[in-house]
């Protein structure tokens, strides 16, 4: 069996989709007899190495945490950044896999691969630059992407996939062509299962038949909170007794706990809880801006719960119909309020939605599926 490395310049505390991608895979690599180190940052003051299992070590470079932890960079001057990544270089590698192409960690897991005659793969998960609602930040990180994103292509001759077909199409912006999609994916019946007996509407005080949307992530703009709170607040929405659940932490978490209307924040959840609450939702609304492969829309689909999104990451492959779910053109409150109103005028359709994400998730996203293609990617 094979050891493997995967860079990833955030992980597990810290919340986000790459993260619990990382975490996933790394598992399924596991349960497919290889070991693996991750590579990541500590963007959360925790040990410099922790062991999962036998099969699995986290190893965490001291970093500076900046935008609260989004853009960590690293501590150059750090004594022990430099033992730990000669004990990395030291480690004997047979394959390296980079979660996207953002961070100087990602340059990092570069250099390490080609100092061990292996050749990078970069599996990149964004659909549109970095942004975060700051009329003064935005344009700088656009021009720090595309710089990093060019010395990375300049500097090492990296293999480049994409989380889903959206972000391969994202990637020839910067002039670069996918090898291929290694897709997000997810135990759906394990996920399912996991579900705690928490009841949210019962702890909310929501009547039987409200309709339920739910909503679970970090709460920054691109992922449409601003637009959602005002959607909950729509004299149909109220009217149709719609009520949004919005759970997840982020630099917008005060403004979504002081917001008006049908909406109600429960704060961060754990898995389990989020399993419970995606089974007792009747929807799912994902309206952001850009995604790579959003796990929370695997993690709906798997729940039976269908989801309202934009067109972005991996929408299009989990909902290729309206029979699947709900694509909608921006992420505009107008376009979210339509969308809500036709569902809630047709339960069948509603039933149906239900029935086709859940059968999508288990037939062609399972962790195992993407161990593998994770594995021909690294092989060559």
């Amino acid at each position: 069996m094979s050891s493997y490395a995967i860079f990833s310049a955030q992980h597990l505390p810290y919340i986000g989709g790459i993260e619990t991608f990382t975490d996933n895979l790394a598992k399924a690599l596991a349960l497919r007899g290889h070991s693996v180190t991750i590579v990541t940052n500590d963007t959360e003051g925790l040990s410099d190495r922790e062991s999962l299992d036998e099969k699995i070590t986290i190893v965490r470079l001291p970093c500076h945490p900046l935008l609260k932890g989004r853009l960590p960079l690293p501590k150059l001057l750090s004594r022990n950044r430099a033992k730990l990544i000669d004990s990395i270089v030291n480690q004997r590698f047979d394959g390296v896999l980079i979660n996207t192409r953002l961070y100087p960690h990602s340059l990092l897991g570069m250099s390490i691969a080609e100092k061990q005659g292996l050749k990078p793969v970069v599996l990149d998960h964004g659909s549109a630059y970095l942004c975060f609602s700051n009329p003064i930040i935005d344009p700088l990180v656009k021009v720090y992407e595309d710089v990093i994103t060019a010395w990375g292509k300049a500097r090492h001759a990296a293999d480049y996939y994409a989380i889903s077909k959206q972000s391969a199409k994202w990637l020839e912006h910067f002039g670069i062509k996918a090898k291929g999609v290694i897709s997000n994916s997810i135990d759906a019946l394990a996920f399912r299962n996991m579900a705690s007996s928490r009841n949210f509407r019962e702890e909310l005080g929501l009547e039987p038949s409200a309709l339920l949307i739910a909503f679970i992530g970090r709460l920054i703009p691109e992922k449409g909170i601003h637009q959602m709170m005002e959607v909950a607040q729509h004299p149909t929405i109220i009217q149709k007794d719609v009520h949004f659940v919005i759970a997840g932490k982020g630099p917008l978490a005060d403004r979504v706990k002081a917001a008006e209307g049908n909406l109600h924040y429960v704060g961060p959840i754990t898995r389990q809880d989020a399993s419970a609450l995606l089974q007792q939702a009747y929807l799912h609304c994902l309206p952001s801006r850009s995604e790579g492969f959003a796990s929370s829309l695997l993690e709906a689909s798997a729940c039976g719960c269908p989801s309202i999104t934009t067109g972005v990451g991996g929408a299009a492959e989990l909902i290729p119909s309206s029979e699947y779910g709900t694509i909608i053109k921006t992420q505009n409150a107008p376009d979210i309020v339509a969308a809500i109103n036709t569902l809630a005028n047709k339960p069948n359709l509603r039933d149906k939605q239900s029935e086709a994400c859940k059968a999508i998730v288990e037939e062609k996203y399972s962790w195992d599926k993407t161990a593998q293609l994770v594995e021909c990617a690294l092989s060559q």
